[in-house]
């Protein structure tokens, strides 16, 4: 940070008129009032936290101000002059800080994450990084429907460090979107200082690795925040580009208040109050004769009348309702999805070939929807299911991406805000684990939260038996089932694989889409030719049995067929199909017609899906059970490369023993 003894601001009025340089300041005062005013709250107790913006107001109100009304801003923690400008009602902002029920989360979430597409601002989450990729998603769908509109995100200083900072900008350069990545370097990441965090001399330098323009400006001057601003998204409108800005300013109070701010050198604080903001900016326009020291002391009445009038009415507001039925359904958009029946001609096809098939019908109907992978432009990608799609749909509608798993199903769930679907191929399922984030905390929450369902299917080639190693065959679904509003599809069929396809891209949810790499050209079976869809939700009895039954999923379908055929037993074998939801009528009619169970899953045994369904079961159906509940599944250990020793960890053979067993018990 400078060592200036006079700190300065050097405040050009440029073209601006009277009225637009008075609104400023008041745009600018009211979050200074407004955080004043809740520092007092939170010493009262009557908000849990409060993140403070005190001397950073220039750089959000700068920003909400010169964009159009319409453009998005992915605002931070320390952002509240984004909101106040865009003219949110005060009393539902303190009403979502006290978590009543008349804020934006129904008492879900906190502060500012939250989102109002009505004022087109979508909040933060706690973790640093992903909302720099939504943005570039809005900006890619402001690009691919021509609206000559800009997104801008927040990032603070210690944010850039995050691996999607990267992907974000990366990817946004690479694709020429437009979009402005705004990071207010404040001195200090929680405690920890700029220079401890990054060894170049500013954040912009790092724009010319990524192929954009990056300047760095004073944050605390608003008049250069706004005129830069309203001169780059003018730009960019007109020829779509992402730009790196940079905000010099600085963090006044603690990261959040009960972290304090003993670590901050005396002197550096000093220096930094002189530069106010909103002292600085008003004794400008004082001297300029543009206010008076009167009008200040009549803004500023108005602003704690209409202050202390928003609190009256976020006080009475009663806290959220406890009920659970609302709790639970509000976790996925409940839209009524339409089933259409398969109709006319079927004809043999590949696994493979039922989702190229499904793809490209997804791709007919939907003129929003956008695929984005690796290698799946004019490569087709490395199971060449997207083989011929740039050649029919256009190479804006089939992306290449670079490598950044986690980018890119942002940019998914950006392309969502406005309206429009997205799939994302992850080359192998294996590596979903890049995009982790992006999908345990904001598509699988979003809904929850503040009412979006994310409109992405992510799809996963998954699975093993093909000699692959650790790294290109995990069974991985069980990671996700555990997390309340994603949706988890396994199909085991050509026909179900084509119908489920394109019953995830008609559900208005985020789904995961395992497919089986080993079924993908070893099986074929008819498939209807014409557009058609399956429940999500429905399992599929494949035979039926008296014996035994077995449920299954995936691969798991055809290990049980076989080694039942084998061994001459007649088993109920139900197909699962979908994983979130379970159909649990079917799992219960299963149960009570054979009173004998086993659970095959290729995901290894512990923490996988069977132990959810044994508990399940041994809970609601303990009476009509003959025997115990048992389970065959892979080992505890990551899958083995060579052919002897994968064979040994997946259950094929272990579902004999099982079987076995139990008809014996």
């Amino acid at each position: 940070m400078p060592a200036q003894t006079k700190p300065n601001i050097n405040f050009k009025k440029g073209r601006l008129s009277k009225a637009t340089l008075i609104e400023l300041y008041k745009a600018l005062l009211l979050p200074r009032m407004v955080e004043e005013k809740m520092l007092i709250l939170l010493r009262q107790g009557r908000i849990s936290k409060w993140f403070a913006g005190i001397g950073q107001e220039a750089i959000a109100v700068g920003c909400a101000m010169a964009l159009e009304s319409d453009e998005m801003i992915f605002p931070m923690h320390r952002n509240l002059g984004v909101f106040t400008s865009r003219n949110i009602p005060l009393e539902r902002l303190f009403a979502q800080w006290q978590g009543k029920e008349m804020g934006f989360t129904n008492g879900r979430d906190r502060s500012f994450h939250f989102g109002s597409l009505e004022h087109s601002i979508v909040g933060m989450i706690s973790h640093l990084g992903p909302q720099l990729s939504l943005a570039s998603g809005v900006a890619l769908a402001h690009k691919l429907q021509g609206e000559g509109k800009v997104s801008l995100a927040f990032s603070g200083e210690g944010g850039t460090s995050q691996g999607e900072f990267h992907e974000a900008l990366n990817t946004a350069s690479v694709w020429k979107l437009p979009v402005i990545f705004v990071v207010e370097n404040n001195g200090y990441g929680l405690s920890t200082p700029t220079e401890e965090q990054f060894r170049c001399a500013q954040i912009a330098d790092k724009g010319v690795g990524y192929g954009m323009r990056s300047y760095t400006i004073d944050g605390n001057n608003v008049l250069e925040v706004f005129q830069t601003i309203k001169k780059l998204s003018k730009e960019l409108r007109e020829n779509p580009e992402p730009i790196l800005l940079e905000c010099m300013t600085f963090r006044r109070r603690g990261h959040e208040e009960a972290s304090g701010t003993k670590y901050v050198p005396k002197e550096l604080m000093e220096y930094w109050a002189a530069k106010d903001p909103v002292e600085n900016y008003e004794q400008f326009l004082i001297e300029q004769s543009i206010i008076t020291e009167t009008d200040v002391e009549v803004w500023k009445k108005e602003n704690k009348e209409a202050i202390n009038a928003g609190l009256e009415v976020a006080y009475a507001e009663p806290m959220p309702k406890v009920e659970l039925s609302k709790e639970m359904s509000d976790v996925f958009n409940n839209s009524q999805v339409e089933t259409v029946a398969p109709q006319g001609s079927t004809k043999p096809i590949r696994f493979v070939d039922a989702l190229h098939q499904g793809l490209e019908q997804a791709m007919e109907k939907y003129s929003n929807l956008v695929l984005m992978g690796q290698d799946i432009g004019d490569y087709g990608g490395v199971f060449k299911i997207t083989d011929g799609f740039t050649k029919t749909f256009g190479k804006e509608r089939v992306r290449n991406t670079p490598l950044c798993e986690s980018a890119i199903i942002g940019i998914g769930l950006g392309l969502s805000l406005k309206g429009m679907k997205a799939m994302v191929e992850m080359q192998f399922a294996d590596f979903v684990t890049c995009g982790f984030n992006q999908i345990i905390n904001n598509l699988a929450k979003l809904n929850y939260r503040w009412g979006h369902a994310p409109d992405v299917v992510i799809r996963l080639p998954t699975g093993g038996g093909v000699g692959a190693g650790p790294f290109h065959s995990q069974s991985n679904e069980a990671w996700f089932f555990h997390t309340p509003g994603l949706k988890i599809v396994y199909p085991s069929t050509p026909e179900d694989a084509k119908g489920l396809l394109l019953a995830s891209f008609a559900d208005p949810n985020p789904v995961l889409f395992f497919e089986h790499k080993a079924l993908y050209r070893s099986l074929t079976s008819d498939v209807p030719e014409d557009y058609y869809t399956l429940p999500i939700g429905k399992a599929r009895t494949v035979k039926s049995g008296y014996e035994l039954s077995i449920i299954t999923y995936g691969m798991g379908v055809h290990w049980a067929i076989e080694i039942c055929d084998e061994m001459n037993v007649e088993a109920e074998i139900l197909d699962l199909r979908s994983l979130a939801p379970l159909d649990y009528e079917a799992i219960e009619e299963a149960v009570k017609k054979t009173n004998k169970v086993i659970i095959l899953h290729e995901d290894s045994l512990t923490g996988g899906i069977g132990g959810e369904l044994s508990a399940y079961i041994s809970e609601h159906l303990f009476e009509y059970l003959d025997g115990p509940v048992l389970r065959a599944a892979s080992l505890d250990t990551p899958i083995p490369f060579a052919v002897p020793l994968e064979h040994q960890y997946l259950p094929k053979d272990r579902l004999k023993v099982q079987i076995e067993k139990l008809l014996n018990y």
